[in-house]
């Protein structure tokens, strides 16, 4: 990793309002912290055996989230009582719905998706990352704002299973 990405890691954290961040890679292992004044504390040190890489896109090394480390992200959960799934953020990042500014959203309420629709854009380090339903169903709400910053596990849109 070099002062390039380590710097990217400290912009989105900033942008995120994250106080602490871990990312173990190979023999590699990063831990940047803001202290209570607000300065930026970072340490390296090697690390004994390698730990697996979250991939999300093929084309983007994705870290494992620091607060929840999880090994599989589910693409659905059960919303509450209404007989709805959840499209919900499988990284920390900004949630954009189309490709670019000047084009259409990839999905509107009402639409069918397919488990390999790309639904949105989940921009994280510099990375598009595109996001897929993972589950079929019509599309009924759309969630997150255009734009703005998404957590992980945060919900993106209802979907009505078919």
């Amino acid at each position: 990793m070099d002062l390039k990405e380590i710097k990217a890691v400290i912009d989105l954290m900033t942008r995120n309002g994250l106080s602490e961040f871990e990312l173990e890679k190979g023999d590699f292992k990063l831990r940047v912290k803001r202290g209570p004044a607000g300065e930026w504390i970072t340490s390296t040190t090697p690390v004994a055996a390698p730990v697996p890489v979250i991939q999300q896109a093929p084309m983007a090394m994705i870290p494992a989230p620091a607060v929840a480390p999880a090994q599989a992200t589910p693409a659905a959960a059960p919303a509450s009582g209404a007989g709805l799934a959840q499209i919900v953020s499988p990284m920390v990042g900004t949630f954009y719905r189309a490709p670019s500014p000047d084009s259409n959203s990839y999905i509107e309420p009402g639409q069918e998706v397919q488990e390999d629709t790309v639904v949105c854009i989940i921009e994280a380090m510099k990375v598009m990352n595109e996001i897929k339903a993972e589950t079929r169903g019509v599309i009924v709400d759309v969630l997150a704002q255009n734009g703005k910053p998404v957590e992980f596990g945060k919900p993106l849109f209802s979907v009505r299973p078919v």
